[in-house]
């Protein structure tokens, strides 16, 4: 039963980085299940019929209790807190292939940003049905709620999703060019690319320095990448990497990971950009 129960680490890992929007926290949260596994009696073990999906039901449990306190916490966090960003595993560095998270539409930055506004019932209630083809019944097992309380909780949530991202190709596109704009400094090229509405949002969580608050406007973001580049001593390099499944970019100073890029677009521009700075934020990306 051992190997089956590990087996089961790589859905769980999966299922709480969606949850929670941290790949730190959600390998915490699936530790602390297996964990309360381990503590049950033998014969309490063999009594479950599903053991995997024990593991998820109280996998989720925790991540629902951690969501509820996670408000609070983000109140003391220094600037805007952002989900922390993963690399393909073809580009990062190598990881345990039981921690890999699978990169779809369903871990993209803009989702996981969307999810951020939402309760923590909806989100686990969209997630586990429409990721994880959870039914109802074993949502409500796992929220306390009636499968008809969940099935609504799913279809609020499901309404403030964008349904119809567009293809990879084409943002990796703009993506490109932004990048060649930005190394030639070039702020009409910018401007170009980027939505006159577009917002530019950062996260060091006090440990990095950058902008503690959203910068909105083409304009604007522009004239700030550009001033950044020219304010940062040593080497600054821009690279082309994918971020949660979608192309971004990979700012290394000196060598050293310092940030990276995730966008969102929309007829055919930049609509929204996600900076990660922290570098607790950032481990995923070293080397």
């Amino acid at each position: 039963m051992t190997d089956a129960i590990l087996s089961e680490r790589r859905h769980l890992i999966n299922v709480a980085y969606r949850l929670l929007g941290s790949l730190a926290e959600a390998e915490d949260a699936v530790q602390e299940a297996y964990a309360r596994w381990y503590a049950l009696t033998r014969p309490r073990q063999d009594a479950i019929a599903s053991p995997g999906a024990w593991l998820t039901t109280v996998t989720s449990r925790i991540c629902l209790d951690l969501l509820g306190s996670a408000r609070a916490r983000r109140e003391r966090y220094v600037g805007e807190w952002i989900p922390e960003p993963l690399p393909d595993p073809t580009e990062g560095p190598t990881s345990d292939p039981a921690d890999r998270v699978t990169l779809d539409e369903s871990v993209s930055m803009a989702f996981l940003v969307t999810l951020e506004a939402m309760t923590p019932a909806q989100r686990v209630a969209l997630i586990l049905h429409d990721v994880f083809r959870y039914s109802f019944t074993e949502i409500a097992e796992i929220t306390g709620r009636t499968p008809a309380a969940c099935r609504e909780l799913a279809s609020s949530a499901r309404r403030r999703v964008r349904t119809s991202p567009p293809p990879v190709a084409h943002q990796a596109g703009l993506v490109r060019d932004f990048k060649q704009a930005w190394e030639a400094q070039d702020i009409t090229a910018l401007v170009g690319l980027l939505d006159p509405a577009a917002t530019f949002t950062a996260d060091g969580g006090g440990l990095a320095t950058t902008a503690l608050h959203p910068i909105e406007g083409g304009e604007q973001i522009a004239q700030f990448l550009v001033a950044v580049t020219t304010a940062v001593p040593g080497d600054f390099t821009i690279l082309e990497r994918t971020v949660n499944g979608r192309p971004g970019l990979l700012i290394r100073n000196d060598g050293v990971t310092s940030s990276v890029y995730a966008f969102d677009v929309a007829d055919g521009r930049i609509t929204s950009i996600w900076v990660v700075r922290n570098p607790e934020k950032l481990r995923s990306w070293a080397g």
